[in-house]
């Protein structure tokens, strides 16, 4: 029973007797299912996969304990990982997070984690955004980094799922003319979440803010707080905070979009729906910016 072999590897893990006879479900996950497991006063919190999704789980695990050994941002503590009754499964610390908290120390800890110095991007193995791969081979050079493994990966992969038309003509001839939207700025290699929108911040109790579900690379800082900005954005304290720990260049404002279109794509050829439009229209704003 996926249960009792999960409160198994628990015990295991943590050198401590576990038992728990039931997962009880958690909503909200479009990727993977999530449950939590219980025996006594101790509680975790378990994403399951398909067996194949292992390596992503386990990626997830690895990029976790990264942010926590910069010791800027507070993330939930992998505790093991493994397969049990054909399913992949990861546990991790439970919190008990709720929507609102400090998010002027959550802005002060991302600038924190974005100064973690780095000398190139990519990161030491691919990964994941959402279900999608992600690859991170490093470059030294952020707009080809971009050009190639970010953007190019993305309309490859959406013009395989039969988005072409506009999108592929306006979306090559940006990839050709990338270097137009970075004129004067420069990126610093930093320490990214990834995929840092809403849903995937939190705060504890005593307004501790959480990040989680990470995509972890090493980008432009940028592209963290593009990201925040996408789906209805995060509070003003946050963004405030930023940017009085690190201010932002004046190009941010257009490349914002730049940055989101990569996410905007991925959804595209994750879920369908209307994003392959509003892709459209972004590669066309982008273009207009620098013609």
């Amino acid at each position: 029973m996926l249960a009792s072999a999960i409160a198994d590897a628990i015990a295991r893990a943590t050198g401590s007797p576990f038992s728990a006879a039931a997962l009880t479900p958690i909503g909200g996950g479009d990727i993977n299912q999530a449950f939590s497991i219980g025996s006594g006063a101790r509680r975790y919190f378990v994403k399951t996969n398909h067996a194949e999704r292992l390596p992503m789980l386990e990626a997830e695990a690895d990029a976790l304990r990264m942010l926590d050994a910069t010791h800027s941002v507070r993330v939930p503590q992998p505790i093991t990982s493994g397969m049990a009754a054909g399913q992949a499964f990861l546990v991790l610390e439970y919190l008990d997070l709720r929507g609102s908290g400090d998010a002027a120390l959550l802005g002060e800890q991302m600038a924190q984690l974005h100064r973690v110095p780095h000398t190139r991007f990519g990161w030491a193995h691919d990964n994941w955004i959402g279900s999608t791969p992600q690859m991170n081979a490093w470059q030294h050079d952020w707009i080809a980094f971009w050009r190639e493994q970010r953007l190019g990966f993305q309309l490859r992969l959406a013009a395989q799922n039969g988005y072409g038309g506009v999108l592929q003509r306006d979306g090559e001839m940006l990839l050709l003319r990338l270097d137009a939207l970075f004129d004067g700025y420069v990126p610093a290699p930093s320490l990214l979440h990834g995929d840092l929108w809403g849903g995937n911040q939190g705060y504890l109790a005593d307004a501790t803010p959480v990040i989680f579900d990470p995509a972890l690379y090493v980008g432009d800082r940028e592209c963290d707080l593009a990201m925040s900005e996408l789906f209805g954005g995060f509070a003003p304290e946050f963004y405030a905070a930023y940017r009085a720990s690190w201010p932002l260049d004046a190009g941010y404002a257009v490349r914002k979009t730049l940055y989101n279109l990569y996410h905007i794509l991925n959804h595209a050829n994750l879920f369908g729906g209307g994003y392959a439009t509003q892709a459209a229209r972004m590669t066309a704003q982008l273009l207009a910016q620098i013609r």
